[in-house]
């Protein structure tokens, strides 16, 4: 910044003291040619003077831009500050119409090899664990930084939701007749048989006792000998039950299970029993608690994978990577998708925000300050502007040579 304004001094001072030259060499040629005249004294002459008019026009055309000369409220001068937005406007529309056309953009984006940059990026260590690193500090903030009671909140929400969506009556039922049809019930009838003989084995004595209280008569006329009886026949009862799959005993069994699980299925008041019953061993608190659990427990476990270093997590994100560089690597067809897909994006999304682009300038050069616009402007080309005003002395102090050698030959 110093060094710009330092050389847009000097060539300021440089063009000023050309035409300061120029003033003088005027002067002594106008006193000479009145006390002591010579034929070439009007070529000097006609040179500076044109050179002086050259260099003052000029003058005024560079400070016009940028200030009022002299301070001077001369019509279109300080025309940068004065027609600031009017310079976003054509700047916007002169880039969108010269630089952001199908033509101009088509030929750039044809030439971007993104697979092959990604490939070679992607195949260093370096940049390897440059990005692995990247994803972990990712995750560490997302996990870190979320919101837990929304998430709680919004599956203890979508639990209770599918809980009114469970139809809890079908699920029975139908569990009920899959068990049916694989005989299930059998198998359960053929495992607690056994288990009811054990018990009338080993409880005759209750059984017996059980008995003379309802019967009081008994026990005068042999009650245990009835009661052994009893038993007896009981065991045999039983153990035939055990041994025949097909007796009445258990098609009854059956049939008494298959006509439970049709009432279950459509019976109004064994809905209401279940949903009873579901909602008084699930309620909210208990959905909310184990979720709460599960989401704390699955967090830790998760932080825990990211920050071991050989931890099961890392090191499916560092196949993962490396498989990913190796696939773009060899596989041509995803290269060319690869690179088509984002040839095609990019053209279209700058067809389609050419116009945000000049809203973008326009809306830029419209915050600007128009007196600090000026000034940086001029800071910029400044300096080359002054050579228009040296030029225009010289250019200037030729034409008027000329004009004056040419009206000498006439």
């Amino acid at each position: 910044m110093r060094d710009k304004k330092a050389q847009l001094r000097l060539h300021k001072r440089i063009a000023t003291g050309l035409f300061l030259v120029m003033a003088v060499v005027y002067l002594f040629m106008v006193y000479l040619l009145k006390y002591s005249p010579a034929s070439w004294m009007g070529y000097v002459k006609a040179f500076a003077e044109a050179a002086m008019v050259g260099a003052l026009a000029d003058w005024f055309a560079v400070t016009a831009l940028f200030r009022h000369p002299m301070g001077l409220k001369i019509p279109h001068t300080n025309l940068i500050e004065n027609k600031k937005n009017d310079i976003g406007d054509n700047l916007g529309n002169f880039v969108t119409e010269n630089f952001l056309t199908p033509s101009t953009i088509r030929p750039y984006i044809n030439k971007l090899e993104v697979a092959h940059f990604l490939s070679q990026w992607l195949n260093q260590p370096k940049n390897q664990q440059l990005l692995e690193q990247e994803l972990l500090f990712l995750l560490q903030s997302i996990i870190q930084d979320i919101d837990e009671k929304k998430i709680i909140d919004f599956l203890s929400q979508k639990a209770e939701e599918g809980m009114n969506e469970i139809n809890i009556q079908q699920f029975i039922a139908q569990g009920l007749q899959y068990a049916l049809k694989q005989n299930e019930h059998n198998r359960l009838i053929s495992l607690v048989l056994p288990k009811i003989q054990d018990y009338v084995e080993h409880h005759r004595t209750e059984i017996y006792e059980q008995i003379i209280e309802k019967k009081p008569l008994l026990g005068l006329v042999g009650g245990k000998t009835v009661t052994n009886q009893l038993i007896k026949g009981l065991h045999a009862f039983l153990a035939d039950i055990q041994t025949n799959e097909k007796h009445k005993v258990r098609e009854e069994i059956g049939l008494q299970l298959i006509q439970l699980a049709k009432d279950i299925e459509s019976s109004l008041e064994w809905k209401t029993k279940l949903q009873a019953m579901l909602h008084q061993f699930v309620t909210k608190d208990v959905i909310r608690q184990y979720l709460t659990d599960f989401w704390l427990t699955t967090k830790e476990s998760l932080l825990i994978q990211l920050k071991t270093e050989n931890s099961t997590f890392r090191s499916y994100l560092k196949n993962t990577i490396q498989s990913l560089a190796d696939t773009i690597n060899q596989d041509v067809d995803l290269q060319h998708r690869l690179n088509h897909w984002t040839q095609v994006t990019l053209y279209r999304m700058a067809l389609r925000n050419t116009q945000e682009v000049s809203t973008l300038i326009r809306n830029t050069v419209d915050q600007w300050d128009g007196r600090e616009l000026s000034d940086k402007l001029e800071l910029e080309v400044g300096k080359d502007l002054q050579f228009i005003r040296i030029n225009g002395t010289l250019v200037g102090g030729l034409v008027g040579l000329l004009i004056y050698l040419f009206t000498q030959l006439l």
